[in-house]
């Protein structure tokens, strides 16, 4: 397996390449259970989730027998008590299992739940052998927020795993999420990101990435965002969608004619700028000899329609 490429159906048909092994003892396992700490909008804190038949099948036990799931909710100024944790473990059904040491395990999985800054602990399965409970898999998600508190923790990221344009965008503190589609946006503001990648899908396209530059970007951080979406081979089009508040147009402006220069665009490229200094932002990308489709008002609907077909 060391140095192949493994191909899941989590990896995608690209699959994921195998720099490290992970060598663990063989156990006989019994009674598989499913553990799992993650955080809960209705109650607005922790919620254990826990049930006494795990294993791969827990997704379609939940769908056929709900009721076989026992969610906690937890009070995150109280922490975990007693009753808590007992309620826990009568959810995990663990009447071979020592209840001492059931207890303290599900303590001790909140505990690490809270001091390293876990948006996910999930046991699956976490089985009985000889008495004691195992965590035999498991699978951990941390707040990238918290990354600057749990400096230990992000150290053991592995970059060869993740897709090398998010990566890049990581490093310029670029908030992107590369899709499959063939329309690059870049977009200050999450909602208008969103609301951006509604407009292309209506008119028939398909946008190959998330970005959403931020109110605060540089005219360094428009020009790597530039070579983010670039860097995509399946990239037909280029739409910037920029309102300015915080972010000032002539900012994105200069960003934008850096990058398409640094860049060597030569794929269509339609810009949209509204909002502070916007008259000085077009005059910019007016004056750059660059081939820039300028969009306002319903017409940029017009070029998003062109630029899908």
């Amino acid at each position: 397996m060391l140095g192949g490429t493994l191909v899941t159906k989590q990896t995608g048909a690209e699959g994921k390449p195998v720099n490290t092994l992970l060598v663990a003892q063989k156990m006989s396992l019994s009674g598989e259970k499913y553990f799992a700490l993650t955080l809960d909008r209705k109650t607005a804190g922790p919620v254990a989730i826990a049930c006494s038949q795990g294993g791969t099948s827990i997704e379609d036990l939940a769908h056929d027998f709900p009721d076989r799931i026992v969610r906690v909710a937890i009070n995150p100024l109280e922490g975990m008590t007693d009753a808590d944790a007992k309620a826990i473990v009568r959810g995990l059904g663990c009447d071979a299992v020592d209840q001492a040491d059931a207890l303290t395990q599900v303590k001790a999985m909140y505990k690490l739940f809270t001091s390293c800054d876990v948006t996910l602990l999930e046991v699956n399965p976490l089985a009985e052998c000889e008495g004691r409970l195992i965590a035999a898999d498991a699978k951990l998600n941390f707040d990238d927020n918290a990354a600057f508190r749990q400096k230990a923790i992000f150290a053991l990221r592995d970059e060869s795993q993740e897709d090398p344009r998010e990566v890049a965008a990581h490093k310029a503190d670029l908030n992107y999420i590369g899709l499959d589609g063939t329309i690059g946006c870049m977009v200050n503001g999450a909602g208008l990101a969103m609301a951006t990648m509604d407009i292309i899908k209506l008119h028939g396209g398909s946008p190959a990435n998330f970005l959403d530059v931020g109110g605060a970007a540089t005219e360094a951080q428009v020009t790597e965002a530039f070579r983010v979406i670039t860097g995509d081979s399946r990239v037909r089009a280029l739409l910037v969608n920029i309102f300015g508040g915080i972010m000032k147009c002539d900012v994105i402006a200069a960003g934008i004619v850096a990058g398409a220069k640094a860049v060597g665009l030569s794929i269509p490229l339609v810009v949209r700028l509204e909002g502070t200094n916007v008259a000085q932002g077009k005059a910019i990308l007016a004056a750059s000899g660059l081939n820039i489709v300028a969009a306002e008002g319903e017409s940029l609907s017009a070029h998003v329609d062109s630029a899908a077909r």
